[in-house]
């Protein structure tokens, strides 16, 4: 395998992907319409207790999906939510990470996460969110990348603002996503220079070529022009 090749691998094993879903509940439109009686809304993001597989990127992508609620999300919430991150268990929502549904907690197959309420009359009490950090591919097991990681925590955290499944595959509450990437965020973090540094110079490797073959196409054109009248 040559330098050309191999480096076109790497790119290529890191990049592509198969899908996954990121369900939870009951279709249905709407869980509750207000089910917070109260703002800030507190979350506490658990990166203490987390599975081997967990890449400290996804406590980014909770943060950004957080954002993406306040600042409307989907335009389907009749109310504009604010959340402040706390260092406490006792937080209004709790966002937890597990290696795999499936295997740890015998989610169905294709489950990346879940929203537990805790309701009293028409109000949250409480919220427990369960993130996987993989799901299984096959006979194989594959690691989310953060994008995949935001979409599954925009996910859960629309179902803990109140809202339940969308029947348009393109909002963010439809049940089943595509993963968006398929980065493995701790190889990454890992490897990811050396992945950036092969990529070069395989474009540095190919420009080179062009460029010979330009001069030697001119060098040809010249004799041509000499010899052959």
């Amino acid at each position: 395998m040559n330098l050309i090749t191999l480096s076109f691998v790497l790119l290529l094993a890191v990049f592509f992907t198969p899908a996954v879903s990121a369900a939870s509940g009951e279709d249905s439109e709407k869980i509750l319409d207000n089910p917070w009686d109260h703002s800030p809304i507190t979350v506490y993001i658990d990166d203490k207790n987390v599975p081997s597989h967990y890449s400290p990127t996804y406590y980014e992508q909770v943060e950004k999906a957080l954002e993406y609620w306040e600042k409307g999300g989907n335009g389907n919430l009749d109310y504009t939510p604010v959340f402040e991150v706390v260092d406490s268990e006792d937080a209004d929502i709790m966002i937890r990470w597990v290696e795999n549904l499936e295997s740890v907690e015998g989610a169905p197959s294709g489950v990346a996460g879940y929203a537990n309420p805790g309701i009293s009359g028409d109000r949250f009490v409480e919220v427990e969110i369960v993130l996987e950090v993989g799901n299984y591919q096959g006979k194989g097991w594959r690691q989310y990348g953060d994008a995949t990681m935001l979409s599954i925590s925009k996910h859960e955290l629309g179902h803990a603002l109140g809202l339940g499944h969308s029947n348009d595959p393109k909002d963010i509450m439809y049940p089943e996503h595509e993963m968006r990437d398929n980065i493995n965020p701790i190889l990454w973090r890992k490897y990811g220079g050396l992945i950036r540094a092969a990529g070069i110079l395989a474009l540095a490797v190919l420009l080179f070529l062009g460029i010979s073959w330009q001069n030697s196409r001119r060098k040809r054109k010249k004799l041509e022009d000499k010899y052959f009248k």
